[in-house]
């Protein structure tokens, strides 16, 4: 197992009416500079998000949620945002911002498995606890 680094992430948000403030978590983003990790996973459940706006926009907010793991994954397909350097892009998306898509603050941890940790995080933030 490699040795454990440091790392940040941030909880993706969904929130449709950003003058109720209330939100679904639909993702995480993760970060490793040290180690060249960047990744983010998305999974927008669809059913929690029309039970707090039923008439939410969900074509756009998947649109707008897809961006993220472009801008992570770097390069052209993520436009100029791609040139820039891991960090910078982290950072550009855990920025604050008022609009449908949002982040939490960023939460330190250590590990060695980034993927590992990545589910582990989904599974623990996003996904709907079962039974």
């Amino acid at each position: 197992m490699p040795q454990p680094s440091t790392y940040d992430y941030a909880v993706v948000r969904v929130v449709p009416r950003v003058d109720r403030g209330e939100f679904v978590n639909a993702g995480i983003i993760l970060a490793c500079a040290s180690q060249g990790f960047l990744q983010a996973r998305i999974e927008l459940d669809e059913a929690r998000l029309f039970a707090i706006d039923p008439a939410a926009d969900v074509e756009a907010i998947q649109a707008a949620l897809a961006v993220i793991p472009a801008v992570c994954a770097g390069g052209a397909a993520a436009g100029a945002l791609g040139k820039l350097s891991l960090r910078e892009r982290f950072d550009w998306l855990v920025a604050p911002r008022s609009s449908s898509v949002q982040t939490s603050p960023v939460h330190t941890g250590r590990c060695g498995d980034f993927e590992a940790t990545l589910e582990h995080l989904l599974e623990r933030m996003v996904r709907t606890p079962v039974g």
